[in-house]
């Protein structure tokens, strides 16, 4: 399953790592937006296998940035 960006904006934190496992619901990263930090939660349970963005990086809305299986 793919987690894309809802928004634009700025990722203050990721918290995941490639090969991690994860719960659904569990927060994987932090995204800034319009002065407000969004917390963006895993989808469904798995393990990710992608992580495409880094700290302090800029995104587009719907911009692709982790996958877990």
């Amino acid at each position: 399953m793919e987690v894309r960006a809802e928004i634009a904006g700025v990722i203050l934190k990721v918290e995941v790592a490639q090969g991690v496992q994860v719960n659904e619901d569990d927060q994987i990263f932090v995204l800034e937006a319009m002065k407000m930090e969004t917390p963006l939660f895993a989808p469904c349970s798995g393990t990710v296998t992608g992580v495409f963005v880094k700290d302090g990086e800029k995104v587009e809305e719907n911009q692709l940035l982790a996958t877990i299986e």
